[in-house]
């Protein structure tokens, strides 16, 4: 009898679904996570430490931004990049400013939990 009512109380959380916090954090294709820590470990070093830490590095921002936030905010601060009147767009808009505030942001996080 007890067994029953402590698989009927378990059996519900079997089958739910993630939480809001995991479905945010699994949002990052694999792809875009190993573009990540490639990138991170060819700046900061080619070690095993290294790969341990790009790899908490981009889970930390995963956690924090979501993914379509992420490519949204790398893509501005590629365009910054260049020069000329093509870039004020990227540079001056407080829409833009925000948008790559919320990955630095996010990636000042990552740097105090991971590094």
């Amino acid at each position: 009898m007890h067994r029953r009512l402590v698989t009927a109380a378990f059996l519900p959380l079997l089958f739910a679904g993630p939480t809001a916090a995991e479905t945010l954090a699994n949002d990052y294709p694999t792809e875009a996570r190993a573009e990540y820590v490639f990138t991170c470990m060819t700046v900061n070093g080619q070690t095993q430490d290294m790969l341990r830490r790009c790899s908490c590095s981009i889970d930390t921002i995963a956690s924090i931004l979501p993914y379509d936030n992420f490519v949204s905010a790398e893509t501005v601060l590629r365009m910054r990049i260049g020069g000329g009147e093509r870039t004020a767009l990227f540079r001056g808009s407080p829409t833009m400013q925000a948008v790559a505030a919320d990955l630095r942001r996010a990636q000042a996080e990552a740097e105090m939990v991971c590094f």
